[in-house]
């Protein structure tokens, strides 16, 4: 099933427990949570205990992507604060197979994710140990950005890639997807489609969350 997941960055932080209810009626099932370190990106956002708050608000899993440098020294604290699972960028992380066996080995799933210009070949040899892949669509630190057309290609490449090695691991995807290009981008072969502004800028974020979970349900039968 493609899994529609509020990016809670576009939500309204003053009223945060009433935006992820919201979601959570329109039928979104993972909410998605980005942390940035201001260094890795060019922005900075929540920590540890902000993702502590949220869990004590809701029972739907919490998917922690780490834009951080020195990923290793952090990840476990976010699991610790009720992440079920965390992603960290291969382009931020020295040995990848024991960063993600460490966010395994804390008790969440373990996530790789892509920069755009980042080409999925490098995952060929690791794809076994990963139990997800983020690819990012925009370039990570802000968000309201388009998606970048190629990506998609990628996406493909990955589908093959995994459907030949005969995994199971959801592909997800984050940045510039809406009602639009959402039926594009679920044909390319993602599974976890993470939405923030379309969603939490709409005038009623439990419809949109409704909606697009159509969109997705009718474009899963006609994947190419």
């Amino acid at each position: 099933m493609v899994e529609i997941v509020p990016s809670i960055l576009s939500a309204n932080f003053a009223r945060l427990a009433e935006e992820i209810a919201r979601v959570e009626r329109g039928g979104a099932r993972i909410l998605h949570l980005d942390v940035m370190d201001g260094h890795f990106v060019p922005n900075l956002t929540i920590g540890p205990p902000v993702v502590e708050s949220i869990r004590k608000a809701t029972r739907l899993h919490l998917d922690v992507h780490l834009m951080i440098e020195n990923p290793d020294r952090y990840a476990t604290l976010f699991v610790e604060a009720g992440a079920n699972s965390v992603s960290v960028h291969y382009e931020a992380c020295r040995h990848l197979d024991g960063t993600l066996e460490l966010i395994r080995k804390a008790g969440a799933m373990a996530g790789v994710v892509l920069n755009p210009a980042t080409p999925v070949n490098v995952l060929e040899d690791i794809l076994e140990v990963a139990d997800y892949v983020l690819l990012m669509s925009v370039n990570p630190g802000f968000g309201g950005q388009k998606l970048i057309p190629y990506v998609l290609e990628k996406v493909r490449k990955l589908d093959r890639m995994r459907r030949e090695k005969n995994l199971a691991l959801p592909i997800e995807i984050d940045g510039g997807v809406h009602g639009e290009n959402l039926g594009e981008v679920v044909r390319a072969g993602c599974d976890w489609i993470v939405t923030g502004s379309a969603v939490f800028h709409s005038p009623d974020p439990e419809a949109t969350v409704r909606e697009m979970r159509e969109i997705a349900a009718n474009a899963t039968a006609v994947r190419v």
